[in-house]
């Protein structure tokens, strides 16, 4: 499919639509981001830097507070569903799903062009919002975290990522989620004695050792966190297991990976402490811990954004990039459409209602 030129003045479904159409998958968003770049270049009121495939259009218009909104331009890999497809309420996907709304289909429909589309909408058609704004358009967010744009950004030009808040337009169905939970990763290795299967007697199976661990596991029993109003659930679970040499050989080492979501109030050290607290005695090695967000809402930009999304709020359990903008003294909430337990899928899809009230609501708070 050839690339399809960006419409500036499109409705927000078409230009969803559009950015599906425009292929980006992760390493490969320079077209996509020469479209964008086009576009916002020719605002006046915006002031347009390039960093890699990564954008940061900003207004300065000298108010008091200003805020960031955010969104990534990449998709993970094409998975049959690179076209987008309009399906009305009652009838099916590609994928065979059955819909009971108006949907747009399509590789990140959800995640997260459609909130590209609200935020490209916004820098172009607002011109005097009530907040100086800074709109981040950036690549590799579903790859290594050291190729993520926001990193890049952070890490060449920091003075662009100054602000009070920032929102970052991830699919939550068109409703706030505030902060996230913090993630870890530990791998524990149980060893054995390796001997062969048929003199099991003269060796030690490590996997049968699993036992006792996943005991301890099955009996956490995970926090309930209130931060702000909002309940953070937390939880230690084994999430996946590598063992075994051969059919005719006892094995003498398998490895665990256990993952702990972790509630933002933790510090990355405290949650590492807590892991090699309950898992005890194991050999542990930590692969991934990255803190969360805490929520930041009594920030009154934030305060402001709320009252617009008639006040509904819930905590984000999943990590997401909100925790860059924490780490810089930013508090972020995700507020985007789509379902974000789409994201990723092959009858990944967004709601067109949700493209409508997202929208309505971002460009409300942005005009003030």
């Amino acid at each position: 499919m050839g690339h399809i030129a960006l419409n500036a003045d499109a409705d927000v479904v078409s230009l969803t639509r559009d950015l599906v159409n425009f292929p980006s998958v992760s390493r490969n968003e320079a077209a996509l981001c020469d479209a964008i770049e086009a576009i916002l270049r020719a605002k006046p009121w915006l002031e347009v830097t390039r960093i890699s495939n990564s954008l940061v259009a900003r207004t300065n218009l000298g108010r008091s507070q200003r805020v960031i909104v955010a969104g990534h331009i990449d998709t993970v890999p094409v998975a049959d569903n690179d076209s987008a497809v309009d399906v009305l309420a009652g009838g099916s996907l590609p994928s065979g799903q059955k819909v009971d709304e108006d949907v747009l289909f399509g590789l990140g429909s959800c995640d997260m062009k459609g909130g590209v589309a609200v935020a490209l909408r916004a820098a172009v058609t607002i011109d005097e919002p009530a907040f100086d704004v800074t709109y981040i358009f950036y690549e590799c967010e579903e790859i290594d975290s050291s190729l993520n744009g926001l990193t890049v950004i952070a890490a060449q030009r920091p003075e662009l990522l100054v602000a009070d808040i920032a929102v970052l337009l991830e699919p939550s169905n068109a409703g706030i989620e505030a902060g996230c939970q913090g993630t870890l990763v530990a791998q524990v290795e149980i060893k054995g004695v390796r001997a062969h299967s048929a003199r099991s007697w003269k060796g030690v199976n490590a996997v049968h050792g699993l036992t006792e661990l996943l005991a301890r596991l099955n009996a956490y029993e995970p926090r309930r966190v209130e931060i702000d109003g909002l309940e953070y659930r937390e939880g230690l679970n084994a999430v996946q297991i590598h063992g075994g040499v051969a059919n005719n050989v006892i094995p003498d080492s398998v490895l665990v990976n256990v993952n702990y979501r972790y509630a933002p109030s933790r510090t990355s050290a405290e949650a590492e402490s807590h892991v090699r607290e309950v898992l005890g005695d194991y050999d542990i090695a930590i692969l991934d811990n990255t803190a969360g967000a805490m929520p930041g809402l009594d920030r009154p930009a934030l305060a402001d954004l709320v009252a617009r999304a008639n006040g509904q709020v819930a905590p984000k359990f999943g990590w997401t990039d909100v925790a860059r903008f924490y780490a810089l003294g930013i508090p972020a909430v995700n507020m985007g459409p789509g379902d974000p337990s789409l994201a990723h899928a092959r009858n990944e899809h967004v709601p067109i209602s949700q493209l409508h009230s997202c929208e309505a609501t971002v460009h409300a708070w942005l005009r003030g």
